[in-house]
């Protein structure tokens, strides 16, 4: 526990002194940014057993949401960012409510589905701009006094609200509510015998996957200044699925790693190899399975506590 406080810490020193490093602080909030995608899917599958195919439903409507409020009803970020988390919310509300009492491939199925009912709208809706996508977004000046348009003060913004996730999914996960989540992972029917409403806790925690997925969506759609309907594509749930089990699932730092590893991959090699990217990065995920099944991470504490029990 020590370790992993002193590393966390570590961790931070390093984020905030990133753009004093010399890192590109747009790179790093496409990563921060991902990550915190990738650690509300991660609630939801890694401490709750549910695998969810859509989850850029939310990641990018709520980007478009954000997008449209900013740029043409001129929402500050933070209203504008509170927005895209409500309609994520709520679509997480409704497709949960439908898709929750189904268990394995059809919970998946139904989540997919409606995801891809949700891309082909907003293909064709006029204020998304269809196949060219939202853009020009503006970042505004937070709480109508600070502006954003410089990159290290956007970047600081983007790392105060991860750093925020971050420690709410881990007091999420350490609540007696993370704990009954962690039963119904484990053993659903035994939850059940145990008097708690398994429907109600599932959906709740599904809602609150959403909802930062959406926080995620709206964060980088101010970043880069547009939503594109790749936001919203059933590849972009492709890819948090990857980061996170790459990373490792159910481990706190997983799925943060594995969107790391994601975004840079693709970041250095798009120009490089060109498509053949998704190629090399399927290679290295496949490989990952088999010879790290519980990801990174999750073989790295697993290689940790065999050492120490063996001292």
């Amino acid at each position: 526990m020590r370790q992993a406080k002193y590393l966390y810490l570590a961790l931070l020193a390093v984020a905030l002194l990133a753009p004093l490093l010399g890192l590109y602080p747009v790179f790093v909030m496409k990563l921060l940014c991902f990550a915190i995608f990738a650690c509300a899917f991660n609630l939801l599958l890694g401490y709750t057993g549910l695998l969810s195919f859509g989850h850029a439903a939310y990641f990018g409507s709520a980007a478009y949401v954000t997008g449209y409020l900013v740029k043409n009803l001129h929402f500050t970020p933070e209203l504008a960012i509170l927005a895209g988390m409500a309609f994520a919310a709520v679509s997480g509300l409704v497709v949960g409510g439908m898709a929750i009492r189904r268990q394995g491939i059809y919970f998946a199925m139904i989540t997919l589905a409606l995801a891809q009912m949700l891309y082909f709208v907003c293909l064709q809706m006029r204020f998304t701009g269809g196949e060219d996508g939202l853009q020009g977004v503006p970042r505004g000046n937070l709480f109508g006094v600070l502006p954003l348009a410089s990159d290290t003060t956007m970047y600081y913004f983007v790392l105060a609200l991860f750093v925020a996730v971050f420690l709410l999914i881990r007091r999420i996960v350490h609540s007696p509510f993370g704990q009954i989540l962690k039963a119904i992972r484990e053993n659903e029917p035994r939850a059940i015998s145990l008097g708690y409403d398994v429907a109600r806790y599932k959906l709740l925690a599904f809602v609150l996957s959403t909802a930062l997925a959406g926080m995620a969506g709206s964060l980088k759609t101010l970043v880069f200044g547009f939503a594109t309907l790749s936001d919203v594509h059933w590849s972009m749930s492709g890819e948090v699925i990857l980061m996170t089990l790459l990373g490792g699932v159910g481990t706190f730092l997983g799925p943060v790693l594995g969107a790391g590893i994601v975004v840079a991959l693709q970041d250095t090699l798009a120009d490089k190899v060109g498509s053949w990217v998704s190629v090399i990065i399927g290679v290295i995920f496949v490989v990952c399975v088999m010879a790290f099944r519980r990801g990174i991470v999750g073989e790295a504490f697993a290689l940790f506590a065999r050492k120490k029990k063996s001292v």
